[in-house]
């Protein structure tokens, strides 16, 4: 008895028949914008290596979350770039601190249209450039740096946001957060841990936008992840959920799909996966050299992550693509 050969290519043949049979679909609810809000600026400042991309005065955020709202786009992730910096990032908790100025203001004018995302750390905030407290060899005190966290995690949910990110890859920094909001009566603002964050050359582009620079020429591989390690992110995630992180992230993520997809299947929370900096500016001088369609590379590279099990996706493409997306 012989039976029918069966031919894929059957169910590729009409644009139709693609979509009903597309096994991923890529939507605007899956897109975060991460934006970034300057303190002391009379008008955005385009960020030379991320076109299309300003550092925002708080009446230009409005604006763009505004347009971010009416696209449909579910949230927003925000960076602040402070006047003045110290050895501890104070102003990452100051309640008049720039982006608890730019949340306050953007829960006024939007309430719950949008998710307001605070990302955590205090390297923008502080004069080293480090995501904490620096002892006097010049390493970050992990344990000294929690509080530090706490502070700022407190400041954050007062003004207004609904998760924080944090993303300072120190030992405990969960654990820290989620006491310091429950003591303050914050426990249903959520925590979306940067739990497989690598120390990736990826983040030039984002270094110059919230204007960082490390001290002394050191770098952050210290505490954030090796990307020659795979099985080591998976121990991070489990450690962050068991501390009482709400959602998970995999940070860059074109270069980690394979860790994308390896916490997917071991894990049930939300997955976010960061398209960073580097992997944008990447796409975008690339299509501004005409060797790629820039537009569709966009979708097939959001989409491959994704497939390969994000929920949802931070990107600095999230605005061109939702409006793509909804045309």
């Amino acid at each position: 008895m012989s039976f029918p050969q069966r031919r894929p290519r059957r169910l590729r043949a009409t644009p139709a028949m693609r979509r009903l049979v597309a096994e991923t679909q890529l939507s605007v609810s899956d897109l975060i914008a991460p934006l970034f809000v300057r303190e002391g600026i009379a008008a955005p400042e385009p960020i030379a290596s991320l076109p299309g991309v300003v550092q925002h005065t708080v009446p230009s955020l409005l604006d763009e979350v505004k347009r971010l709202v009416d696209l449909g786009v579910p949230g927003v992730i925000l960076f602040g770039i402070p006047l003045v910096k110290d050895a501890v990032g104070s102003e990452a908790w100051n309640p008049d601190g720039i982006v608890q100025v730019a949340l306050t203001e953007c829960r006024q004018a939007f309430g719950d249209d949008i998710v307001l995302i605070a990302d955590l750390c205090v390297d923008e905030y502080t004069d080293h450039g480090h995501c904490g407290i620096v002892d006097e060899a010049g390493r970050v005190d992990n344990d000294a740096t929690l509080d530090l966290y706490a502070n700022a995690a407190v400041a954050q949910a007062r003004a207004g946001a609904d998760i924080v990110a944090p993303s300072g890859m120190m030992d405990g920094q969960v654990l820290a957060i989620r006491d310091a909001l429950d003591e303050e009566d914050f426990t249903d603002t959520s925590i979306l841990a940067y739990s497989a964050k690598y120390a990736s050359a990826l983040y030039g582009p984002f270094r110059e936008a919230v204007d960082v620079t490390i001290a002394d020429g050191g770098d952050r591989r210290g505490y954030q992840q090796d990307w020659r390690n795979g099985r080591e992110a998976l121990t991070e995630i489990r450690l962050d959920l068991g501390e009482g992180a709400d959602m998970v992230m995999v940070k860059p993520a074109l270069a980690y799909l394979d860790v994308i997809a390896r916490a997917r299947v071991e894990v049930d929370v939300p997955l976010a996966a960061y398209h960073v900096s580097g992997e944008y500016a990447m796409l975008k001088a690339a299509a501004a050299n005409g060797w790629i369609d820039g537009d569709a590379a966009a979708l097939e590279l959001l989409g491959s992550i994704k497939r390969a099990g994000a929920d949802f996706i931070l990107t600095y493409l999230a605005a061109e693509v939702a409006e793509k997306l909804n045309g």
